[in-house]
């Protein structure tokens, strides 16, 4: 369990977590190829080169030289492309594509994070155009993305501003740990690959997400928690199942209606004793 809610006289907290195979169960950017191609962004040949990138992640991570190979691919081939445009397909098939992949294990703790009182933040690699929408759908706090050079003329120009990878992702928990107060030694942190290391380090509570290899080796030395996410489950449908809050505060009126029946049951049997026997 993730503890009481939060005692507001104590530094503010977050929870921080990695957004793909943590949160949903596919690499974001990599999701929306199909998407960029009927858009007019891409070519087959690119779409074909994303889907083996994306069953590479899928079947084994990616390690900081396959991130670095991706980033650059990506910077490449976004070169050229209409920021309008791209923020408009996303939010066209945020929907679609991002609906049905999300874990309801991670739903379920950002709703338990939320109710504790704590800030969520998505602290993703991918793409600020991509990951912004996917964090209002979440119901995030705040996210921290990747963001790309946007030219004059309102188009990506292939390079990167600021890249959330690795150490650069703790810089950024710090400074927002700053900014908005939060005491990192009581935030949490939750992640998938090793190459987050610096990001669960710098917070008290960090937690292996089903974790790659090195990851999992990393959890298991120092004791963290290993998480096994498998079950996405669309939002529409978790909002139609009563939430577990739900489902006690439903339990809790029902045994008190069965208490009150069985006492108004009790003393309208011990009335009508009394009546009887004064007859």
């Amino acid at each position: 369990m993730l503890g009481l809610v939060e005692n507001h006289s104590l530094p503010r907290t977050a929870a921080f977590f990695d957004l793909d195979k943590t949160v949903i169960a596919k690499s974001s950017t990599l999701t929306f190829s199909k998407s960029f191609y009927q858009g007019g962004l891409i070519n087959r040949r690119a779409v074909l080169r994303t889907a083996y990138a994306q069953f590479v992640f899928l079947a084994g991570g990616a390690d900081h030289d396959q991130m670095e190979r991706m980033r650059e691919y990506l910077s490449a081939l976004c070169r050229g492309w209409n920021v309008q445009q791209v923020k408009e397909i996303v939010a066209e098939t945020l929907h679609d594509l991002i609906d049905p992949i999300i874990y309801d294990e991670a739903a379920s703790l950002i709703e338990e994070h939320h109710t504790a009182g704590r800030d969520v933040v998505i602290v993703s690699t991918s793409g600020a155009e991509v990951v912004e929408p996917i964090g209002e759908l979440l119901g995030a706090d705040r996210v921290v993305a990747t963001r790309m050079v946007v030219g004059d003329d309102g188009c990506f120009t292939g390079e990167v501003e600021y890249y959330a990878y690795g150490p650069t992702k703790a810089t950024a928990i710090k400074e927002l740990a700053e900014s908005e107060g939060y005491d990192l030694d009581r935030c949490y942190a939750y992640s998938d690959s090793a190459t987050d290391l610096p990001m669960l380090e710098s917070v008290g509570h960090p937690h292996a997400v089903n974790p790659d290899r090195a990851l999992r080796r990393e959890a298991l030395a120092r004791g963290w928690p290993i998480l096994d996410f498998h079950r996405p489950v669309p939002l529409k449908e978790r909002r139609q199942k009563p939430s577990r809050p739900a489902l006690v505060a439903v339990a809790a009126v029902s045994a008190a209606a069965a208490t009150a029946g069985l006492v108004w049951f009790v003393s309208r049997r011990r009335t009508s004793r009394a009546r009887f026997a004064l007859v």
